[in-house]
């Protein structure tokens, strides 16, 4: 239903229209990707000037809720999954602060031999071999990143035979009574979506992303395993502090 603007009202018309629309996100009029009316449309349903109009999108563009696109128009942003950088969380639980669903499509499981750096992050013996994980991770139904995950094959073979579509971390914890606790030193850097991130998050080749790489410990602080993230760009958001 619209919100009808009140032009006697001490709130200012252009905030009034802000979180008019502000509601027909969070009600779900407006969804993620949806285009919003012109600033014409907006200007004749609201009976106000395009100036307020221009001034109440500027703002939530400011915000993070809208995003223009240049000979396009203005959209509803997709959310994004905020999650501070320094304490430890899982992408389920990230999905969960933020009011998703995590779900996860295994690509790849496969066995590998170590680079002496891997066998040296992940304490392997010698003789050891990875298994290496490939799952594209999903917020809701959008697709957010493609988790690579390194294990000692010794310690974890019996992940090649489990369902893998749900957390990890839970699984280790039932099955070995082994929980995840905190990742080690974490690099961030920014590049643009190659051939395989276009194939498997169906993006357009270039678009942003960020990759992140770490070790996980567990509570006896041991290595559980390495994790090469190639995160979407616009659907996350690292706080620092």
């Amino acid at each position: 239903m619209k919100i009808l603007l009140k032009q006697d009202s001490q709130i200012p018309l252009y905030i009034q229209l802000k979180e008019a629309i502000r509601a027909s996100i969070t009600d779900g009029q407006l969804k993620s990707g949806d285009q919003i009316p012109t600033e014409s449309e907006l200007s004749e349903e609201y009976s106000v000037s395009r100036i307020t109009v221009r001034k109440a999108i500027l703002e939530l563009v400011e915000e993070g809720l809208l995003v223009k696109k240049q000979g396009k128009g203005t959209f509803v942003n997709k959310r994004k999954i905020e999650r501070k950088i320094v304490h430890f969380l899982s992408f389920t639980e990230a999905c969960e602060a933020n009011g998703m669903t995590a779900r996860s499509k295994v690509t790849k499981r496969e066995i590998i031999q170590p680079t002496p750096r891997e066998q040296e992050l992940l304490e392997l013996n010698d003789g050891d071999a990875l298994l290496f994980i490939q799952r594209v991770r999903y917020a809701d139904d959008s697709p957010i990143m493609i988790e690579n995950s390194y294990f000692s094959y010794k310690k974890f073979h019996m992940l090649l035979n489990e369902d893998l579509d749900g957390s990890v971390y839970q699984l280790l914890e039932e099955k070995m009574n082994l929980r995840p606790v905190r990742n080690g030193e974490t690099t961030l850097e920014l590049f643009r979506a190659s051939e395989e991130e276009v194939e498997l998050l169906n993006i357009a080749s270039g678009e942003p992303m960020f990759f992140q790489e770490s070790t996980t410990y567990d509570q006896n602080e041991q290595p559980v395993h390495i994790a090469r993230l190639f995160i979407i760009g616009d659907s996350y958001k690292f706080y620092i502090k």
